[in-house]
């Protein structure tokens, strides 16, 4: 068995054959959770879920880049496509607690800080810092009332991440981890997860993957992005998730077998999933 940890089946991308997405990797024993980015799609994401009976399961959150600030207008960057683009969305925490309390959530994610857009302007950028920073605190207050794990987005927001979480009792991943090594060890020191995908291919991560323990690292695709090369140019899917096993246990010097069975422990254990 390999766990997915973190797609996005959910998104429009797979609204034509979502069903035979999810089959073929269920058939290969890729079991997936479907991380939301705003509240219809962290529905969708629970729709999804309770659609099977097993290998399919849900997180909800808004991803701060959807958040409505006033203060921003995201573009589109050619990789992340109709989602990206859709109306920002004010934070309800009421309603995503709601959602978060169905059987088929494991988490609440994806969540976090993303300065990669921002205003012109010092107060403007601060102003927009800190919105992002209150949404995201009331997330780790969810988690924390429905003891569940955090799912957490961080671009070119590392400092202010761990100023947020340095002090807070939390449990979780870091999703799609582009940190250097200094960040590394202050989010292992925390007791939390790397996520690593196909950006490994792509970013210079190879120092990280050789630091990071094992029995801490959590596979995942982001999918429909971060296509490994070996399927340039295709759609992303849970089925491609062998090729980011296949070069962590290049890079570590170890079995794909190895790298299989203790990412599945990991991810059994933080998501509390009786597999």
């Amino acid at each position: 068995m390999i766990i997915d940890t973190h797609a996005h089946l959910n998104f429009s991308a797979f609204d034509n054959d979502r069903e035979a997405v999810i089959k073929r990797a269920i058939d290969e024993g890729i079991y997936m959770i479907n991380a939301g980015t705003k509240y219809s799609t962290s529905k969708k994401a629970i729709e999804i879920a309770s659609s099977f009976d097993k290998g399919v399961y849900a997180a909800i959150g808004l991803h701060p880049i959807h958040l409505e600030t006033g203060l921003v207008k995201v573009k589109n960057d050619g990789e992340e496509e109709i989602e990206i683009n859709a109306k920002e969305e004010f934070f309800n925490k009421e309603k995503y607690l709601e959602l978060a309390k169905n059987d088929k959530v494991v988490a609440i994610g994806e969540v976090g800080l993303d300065y990669w857009y921002k205003p012109k302007g010092t107060a403007k950028k601060e102003l927009f810092k800190q919105k992002q920073k209150e949404v995201f605190l009331q997330n780790i207050e969810i988690a924390k009332e429905l003891d569940l794990p955090l799912i957490i987005h961080c671009r070119v927001a590392h400092e202010d991440l761990w100023e947020i979480i340095k002090d807070i009792e939390i449990k979780g991943v870091l999703h799609c981890f582009t940190g250097g090594i200094k960040e590394l060890e202050k989010y292992l020191s925390k007791g939390l997860y790397i996520g690593l995908n196909g950006i490994i291919f792509s970013f210079n991560s190879e120092e990280v993957i050789k630091k990071v323990p094992l029995n801490r690292i959590l596979v995942e695709t982001d999918c429909p992005y971060l296509t490994p090369p070996a399927f340039k140019g295709q759609r992303n899917e849970p089925l491609f998730i062998k090729e980011v096993i296949k070069e962590i246990a290049i890079i570590k010097e170890i079995s794909f077998k190895e790298v299989k069975e203790q990412t599945t422990l990991n991810a059994k254990k933080l998501f509390n999933l009786d597999l």
